[in-house]
């Protein structure tokens, strides 16, 4: 079996709308590297080849898109349904390529709920995506497959996190709602007023060196952005459906990981001490490609993401754009892995280059 892993797409609503007006909390502009990519593994030499493929979290831009006109942090089945509505309609051809990769021989796809698609936890919400894909998807927060533990990461932050078994809460005329971590909300309440002055200022990396930098060349937007956050931490400690999940300590934790882009190396080794029988761990949420190989033949990999990098980095002063994702040729029976490789993919002329190859 070939188990393709991919995470932190970020799909809005589209680049455009209706009127023809940019839209600037669109992350995703691959849609006709992704869908040459499903076409690719879903036939020729693969299409009678096992493949599972893995949506690794954030694939979906639930939080910070707007539906009907609103942004809402009280995010109930039917809003999250709503949204994933216009999403599929803003990225008609993407869904369509799902649709038809799931309709060939020995294939199958599985979703990890990340922060930005939480509500891929309602079960209307999952309803509708398999009847948008046409065909039955598996939704999970992390799966172990032949021995391969695959999660989205976004729980080892205190920012995006929210107690195992609190996703949900009461919310106003009796509605289920999201329990939404400090990140969540954020993101819906005031990343967009601040994108449309500074479109990349969720992205760029490294982000300490972004706000130095911001602090000596743009002072007044550094001064909005303190009084922002300063404000925003008043009204999250306060609100009725947002102070659950905030304290002095947890205020003093965001503090420190809102400028800080993790490496979960760490995370990762530490998953597969606890459990023997995995060899390998898959993870996204950062951003960053990465790969460790740990003592044993055991190994982590991080899929990055397929969405433009804008780099403060001195030595790139670019923006970065690699369409990689994790490639496994497991023998699921025997739990034995024949190569993993993170690969980026180049195109129908030239599939793909490995970043790292490794057989077992």
């Amino acid at each position: 079996m070939l188990l393709l892993v991919v995470s932190d797409f970020h799909i809005g609503k589209g680049q455009f709308f209706k009127n023809g007006q940019h839209n600037i909390l669109e992350d995703f502009y691959e849609d006709d590297r992704f869908i040459e990519f499903l076409d690719y593994h879903g036939s020729g030499k693969y299409y009678l080849t096992e493949i599972h493929l893995v949506l690794n979290g954030d694939i979906l831009n639930l939080i910070q898109i707007d539906v009907d006109g609103v942004f809402t942090y009280v995010l109930d089945e039917d809003h999250t349904t709503r949204a994933l509505e216009l999403i599929a309609k803003g990225h008609r051809r993407v869904f369509h390529a799902l649709r038809r990769f799931l309709s060939r021989p020995n294939k199958s796809i599985s979703y990890m709920v990340g922060n930005h698609d939480a509500g891929m936890v309602f079960k209307k919400a999952q309803d509708k995506f398999c009847e948008l894909v046409g065909g039955r998807v598996n939704f999970a927060f992390d799966m172990n497959i032949a021995g391969i533990h695959i999660e989205h990461g976004h729980r080892f932050e205190i920012i995006n996190a929210v107690p195992s078994n609190g996703h949900f809460m009461d919310g106003p005329n009796g509605k289920t709602i999201l329990n939404l971590p400090w990140g969540s909300l954020f993101c819906i309440t005031n990343l967009p007023k601040l994108k449309k002055k500074k479109p990349y200022i969720d992205k760029v990396r490294p982000m300490p060196t972004y706000i130095k930098g911001m602090v000596f060349y743009d002072p007044l937007f550094f001064i909005q952005l303190f009084f922002i956050l300063l404000k925003y931490f008043i009204e999250t400690n306060l609100s009725a459906f947002t102070k659950q999940n905030q304290n002095f300590k947890t205020t003093v934790t965001l503090l420190k990981q809102v400028t800080i882009y993790p490496r979960y190396g760490k995370r990762a080794k530490a998953i597969l001490n606890n459990n023997p029988e995995l060899n390998t761990v898959i993870m996204g949420h950062t951003h960053l490609l990465e790969w460790r190989k740990f003592p044993g033949g055991k190994f982590y990999f991080n899929t990055g993401t397929w969405n433009s990098i804008p780099s403060t980095d001195e030595a790139m002063h670019q923006s970065l754009t690699k369409l990689s994702y994790v490639l496994i040729d497991v023998h699921v029976k025997s739990k034995t892995i024949k190569k993993a490789s993170l690969n980026v993919w180049k195109g129908e002329w030239r599939p793909f280059r490995e970043d790292v190859s490794l057989t077992m």
